[in-house]
């Protein structure tokens, strides 16, 4: 699994800041599933450095960021209209940028010229020149009078060119920008003159002090915007004595941070690959609608959008600690995927953490439940020869449902010991039943043997 890369720019960047492992550890959740994230935090707190720390270790991707303010529009973002696009017999830039013929002609007439300014008497250079130059013209005009003018925008350095994007103060956007902004971090694409385009861009940041108040008529609108950000981290200000004077002494002593760990675009691209392929069991699923039902119950909101969206969230946590299979903990990363207000954050995590962290145990004891029922039952009887029948068949099912739990987890995994404690108990009551009988006991392992082969 090629998990190394990406954990070792984690780790550097959590070097260069205190206390934001959960916002770099989403970053890199993000750029791993495609996703976007939105951090909220007061001013001061690293947000938007922590993010150009990490999105700098992306190497070969471009970057926009911008400060969103009132007077942001469409074209700050996404570029300008081209107006040689519209003007016949002129070439847009996209063409003289793109066109390899017209690349060539400007190279060797830039080539002419530099041998013209060291040696200006020199005839031969000046004709040279001369000659490039209307042989470029020439082409130029052949091809500009070749297509039909039609607008173009200039999005170089822009959100259509760019692998990333960061967008400080991101609710300070304005109503004209909204559908555009929209389409992008929705779709990844960008609508040209009614043509739409695919942007190449990985993942969205934006990062903000403060929520809107979706309730206000004037903020609602905002709502749309906030609920394209999968991904939602709250920072704090740096909370520990010791590590506030480790960041006082690094940067009281001066120095870069230097950049050693890195990872490719095409690299992250494998591993996004590699994210795409880790297997999802069923247990998994069951345990994730466990989770919504008990989240409905507290009154959390969740979209169907976002529960049938989990998957690439798990997924991304499981290659992140080497698993080429999700298992319960993976889902406690998604307390900062299933709340949409702050002060929500505790109750998913407490939810996350009870059903996940022992997943099994609830089961188990109802299970537990019924065994008890089982051995009620049997005692209650006067036939305990035939009760046995009754028994037998009874412990299996519970037996083999237990087996089924087990094999989702790895066998170090702590909750395992709870299963093997039922199997133990399954185990004496099935032979404090045989004891009261004229059979000979038959273990519940030689008896599932048996049935499997009769079967």
């Amino acid at each position: 699994m090629s998990n190394e890369k990406i954990i070792k720019v984690m780790a550097e960047v959590n070097g260069e800041v205190c206390e934001r492992e959960e916002l770099i550890h989403g970053i890199a959740l993000a750029l791993l599933t495609r996703r976007n994230l939105f951090v909220l935090g007061d001013v001061g707190q690293a947000k938007s450095y922590a993010i150009d720390r990490f999105c700098k270790r992306i190497s070969g991707a471009k970057q926009f960021s911008t400060l969103m303010n009132k007077q942001t529009d469409t074209e700050q973002l996404f570029g300008r209209l081209d107006l040689a696009s519209l003007i016949p017999g002129h070439l847009p830039s996209s063409i003289i940028d793109s066109d390899p013929t017209y690349s060539d002609m400007r190279n060797e007439l830039e080539a002419a010229l530099e041998k013209f300014r060291n040696d200006p008497g020199n005839t031969v250079y000046s004709d040279e020149v001369k000659k490039a130059q209307a042989e470029l013209e020439t082409y130029e005009k052949g091809l500009a009078l070749s297509r039909t003018p039609r607008p173009e925008y200039i999005t170089a350095g822009k959100i259509p060119d760019s692998n990333i994007v960061v967008l400080d103060e991101l609710f300070k956007s304005n109503e004209g920008i909204l559908n555009s902004l929209l389409k992008a971090l929705n779709e990844r694409v960008f609508t040209n003159e009614g043509k739409e385009v695919k942007i190449p861009v990985i993942s969205f940041f934006a990062a903000s002090n403060e929520l809107p108040n979706f309730n206000n008529p004037e903020e609602k609108i905002l709502k749309a915007l906030y609920d394209r950000f999968d991904l939602k981290i709250r920072t704090e200000y740096v909370r520990d004595k010791a590590n506030r004077m480790e960041m006082l002494r690094k940067k009281q002593n001066g120095g870069e941070n230097t950049v050693n760990a890195t990872v490719s675009l095409l690299e992250l691209e494998e591993m996004q690959k590699e994210v795409k392929s880790i297997r999802i069991s069923d247990s998994i699923n069951e345990l994730m609608d466990a989770v919504l039902l008990e989240l409905r119950k507290k009154g959390i909101e969740v979209s169907d959008r976002t529960f049938f969206g989990f998957g690439d969230i798990v997924r991304a946590e499981a290659f992140l600690s080497g698993r080429d299979e999700v298992v319960p903990k993976d889902l406690l990363v998604l307390k900062n995927y299933l709340w949409n207000k702050p002060e929500e954050i505790s109750a998913v995590a407490d939810i996350l953490k009870r059903i996940c962290e022992n997943p099994m145990g609830d089961r188990i004891n109802e299970l537990t439940v019924k065994a008890f029922e089982i051995r009620e039952s049997f005692n209650n009887a006067s036939d305990k020869n035939r009760a046995l029948m009754s028994v037998k068949t009874e412990l299996l099912k519970l037996y083999n449902e237990a087996l089924n739990i087990k094999k989702d987890f790895d066998e170090t995994d702590a909750a395992v010991s709870g299963v093997d404690s039922f199997i133990g108990t399954l185990e004496d009551i099935s032979r404090a039943a045989y004891a009261e009988t004229s059979f000979t006991y038959v273990s519940l392992p030689e008896l599932k043997e048996y049935t499997d082969l009769q079967n």
